[in-house]
């Protein structure tokens, strides 16, 4: 059996004139991106609160690309190459996440970038992506549910961080967060109340065109988020 891959969170703040800069990387940096050796699946994306999902929650101030490698080789080697080093000089600061998938439910653009067989948790921190492609006739209806989780999300003590990830401002919405172990997500994703609410419109209105859940073992977490490390 294969080693799973290794994924990336980079998260990048920058200032003044490199606001423009990075939002205009989103288009520019695609080509390349994708011609990086050993890379499996990438997003360039925003970043944002996530307390509302709407363009209220937009941070101009930091940018992301979420990476999917064969190997630790060549995640590492990704440091070094033309795309990690152009955004290296404009930022201001810069956070790195690394993880393995553990398991993996839905697809992200019609595939399945962390198709994993289920592994059982470690000791250890946690991450979880969960985003969606929402049909613009939900927006309103997924916009009014979302304010319960995203409290009781930045409020329950099992959670390290948390961040808004999108490839658009408005209709394809995701979060990322870091837990810290496996308990700490099963509790809120099984037992807070609004969390449940949320799942159960899901399955009930049917918003989302297109939706992906997945939990990463943290392997290493370096670099700061607004000037702070992220402790785990």
């Amino acid at each position: 059996m294969s080693n799973p891959p290794i994924v990336r969170l980079d998260v990048w703040g920058v200032s003044g004139l490199d606001v423009a800069r990075s939002f205009l990387r989103m288009g520019s940096q695609r080509r390349a991106v994708r011609s990086l050796p050993g890379l499996q699946f990438a997003k360039l994306m925003g970043t944002g609160s996530g307390e509302t999902f709407t363009m209220r929650d937009a941070d101009a101030h930091h940018w992301a690309l979420l990476t999917t490698w064969v190997d630790d080789d060549h995640a590492q080697a990704f440091d070094q190459s033309r795309v990690a080093r152009t955004w290296q000089r404009s930022a201001d600061e810069r956070l790195t996440v690394t993880m393995q998938p553990l398991v993996s439910r839905g697809k992200w653009s019609g595939r399945e970038p962390f198709a994993v067989p289920d592994t059982k948790a470690a000791a250890g921190p946690i991450a979880a992506i969960t985003r969606a492609r929402i049909k613009p006739q939900m927006w309103t209806k997924f916009w009014s549910s979302v304010p319960p989780v995203s409290l009781d999300l930045h409020e329950d003590p099992g959670v390290a961080f948390t961040l808004g990830i999108g490839e658009a401002p408005v209709g394809l919405q995701g979060t990322f967060s870091i837990w810290r172990d496996a308990k700490a997500i099963s509790d809120f994703a099984y037992r807070r109340p609004a969390h449940a609410e949320v799942v159960r419109r899901t399955h009930e209105l049917n918003w989302y065109a297109e939706e992906m859940f997945t939990r990463f073992q943290v392997l290493d977490v370096s670099g700061t988020y607004e000037g702070s490390p992220v402790s785990v």
